[in-house]
Formats: structure tokens, C-alpha cells, sequence
């Protein structure tokens, strides 16, 4: 998914399947994504559920409506959850062709819909484009090439169109691979962007995933309401937002006390 880069410089996908898993891999053995085959609605891998912490940040009224924005298609599985799940308006932005063909074919993605867009286009020219600021509520920025080593898309100019990009009370979380030292400037970044008092992160994953969340103009709800929140989306959705809760601390304070790779 580098950026502009020609299509047939492209990784193409890769299928393997073990346990009743199908895993989404660029020609390499490094995971993009997975998915349960009898279950394929529900969130396979930790770090994707942990993308998810968005939940939490969105009142309980207001939390299926809108426009829920991926960057980065992976195996489809939040661009599942937020259309089929959720109910959500949903748009995906996916340079390599090769990974939605696969996702077409082996994942479950539906076909476009009124509710769903899977855009062949770069993400990073998506979010710069005018014609896309402030239209969406949600934005979940998962963008990593065959190597997966750090962010292909990770200028500050790029969080900033990504603020822009999000409406008045919108959120975003962003998939940072903790094996890479790059975390601290990445964060940084986000945190210029949307201004640390709304930048937040969760502890990483065992595998190093760890997700920072940013809110453009609204602050963090207290603890209480929070802790409410996450009690309606595990009754509702099954999934561990009270984990979340317990895990999610201000990102200066992951960066004062460099805990950025470590479990």
C-alpha cells in the first residue's frame, strides 16, 4: 500500500488457513488480517477488537449512526463489523486490488451497497481531498505494507487531513506496530494533530499492536459514563470494552514513561 506506488509493484494477496482461521497475507508471512470462517462476523484478532475503542468514545444514542471511515482494508473485518454489525454507513479505502478481489472472494465482504463503498484509491489522497472533510464520524487508520513494519502513511500532514477529515465530535484510531521504534514520532504526530489533551492510547497487544485513539473537539467523558458506556457495548456487542476501560491511558503519558513496546 505504499503511497502512488504502481499497481503492479503491489504485494499480491496471499490465503492460509490453520484452526478454523483464514489469514490475508502480502506475500509474506507477516498477518494483515483474519477472520473466523464459521464465524465471521465476530473480530478475530486482538488488535482489530482494540480498534474498536471507539465504542467507548461515542455516546450510546449516537453510537451505530453516522459514517464509519477504514483506511487501510485489511481482511475486511472492521469494514464487516461497522456494515453487517453495526449497521453503519461504511466506506473502505484500499489501494491494492489484489486484497479486495480477496476479500471479496474469501472474507465476506458484500458487494457496495447504498451503506457500503470499498474505494480502489489511496488513502492518503482520500483524506486530502476536499470533498471529504468533515464527513466522517468514525475513522479507523490500519496502514501497512508486505513488511509490516511501520506506518506507509505517517506524516503529520496526514493526521492533520485525517482531523479534517473527521466531524465535530469524531474519532479515530490508528494501528501503530509496536516492533517498530517509529511509535514515539508517530504518536508525536497524531498528538500535534488533534492536540494531546485528545490523543489517548491503550497498552499494546502481546504481539506489539498498540492503538491510539484521538478526539477532534470534544473532550474525554468521565470515568463514570465511560465505565457506563462500556457496560452497554459488551451487553450489545459482546465485545471487552471494559478491558479497554482499564487499559486506555492519555498518550503523553505512554511517551513520558516509554511503555510503547512492551506488554
Amino acid at each position: 500500500m505504499k503511497k502512488n506506488a504502481p499497481r503492479d509493484e503491489l504485494a499480491p494477496a496471499t490465503i492460509s488457513e490453520a484452526d478454523g482461521v483464514r489469514y490475508l497475507h502480502l506475500g509474506t508471512p507477516w498477518v494483515q488480517g483474519a477472520m473466523r470462517v464459521r464465524k465471521p462476523a465476530t473480530l478475530e484478532l486482538e488488535y482489530i477488537q482494540r480498534m474498536m475503542v471507539w465504542m467507548l468514545l461515542r455516546p450510546d444514542a449516537e453510537l451505530t449512526k453516522g459514517h464509519a471511515l477504514q483506511l487501510g482494508l485489511g481482511a475486511a473485518s472492521i469494514t464487516r463489523y461497522c456494515h453487517s454489525v453495526l449497521r453503519m454507513r461504511t466506506t473502505a479505502v484500499e489501494l491494492n486490488p489484489t486484497v479486495i478481489t480477496a476479500c471479496r472472494l474469501w472474507f465476506h465482504l458484500p458487494d457496495d451497497s447504498a451503506r457500503l463503498a470499498v474505494l480502489e484509491a489511496d488513502a492518503g489522497e482520500y483524506v486530502a481531498d476536499a470533498q471529504h472533510v468533515e464527513t466522517a464520524q468514525v475513522l479507523c487508520v490500519d496502514l501497512y505494507d508486505h513488511d509490516a513494519a511501520s506506518p506507509v502513511l505517517d506524516s503529520a500532514a496526514f493526521y492533520r487531513d485525517c482531523r479534517r477529515t473527521l466531524a465535530d465530535a469524531g474519532v479515530m484510531t490508528v494501528n501503530l506496530f509496536g516492533r517498530d521504534a517509529s511509535f514515539e514520532r508517530s504518536a508525536q504526530r497524531i498528538a500535534a494533530a488533534f492536540g494531546e489533551q485528545h490523543a489517548w492510547a491503550l497498552r499494546p497487544t502481546k504481539e506489539g499492536n498498540s492503538i491510539v485513539v484521538a478526539l477532534k473537539g470534544v473532550e474525554m467523558p468521565d470515568r463514570a459514563t465511560l465505565a457506563a458506556r462500556a457496560e452497554n457495548i459488551e451487553t450489545r456487542f459482546k465485545l471487552p470494552a471494559r478491558k479497554w476501560l482499564r487499559m486506555i491511558r492519555p498518550l503523553t503519558m505512554r511517551l513520558d514513561t516509554g511503555t510503547s513496546t512492551t506488554a
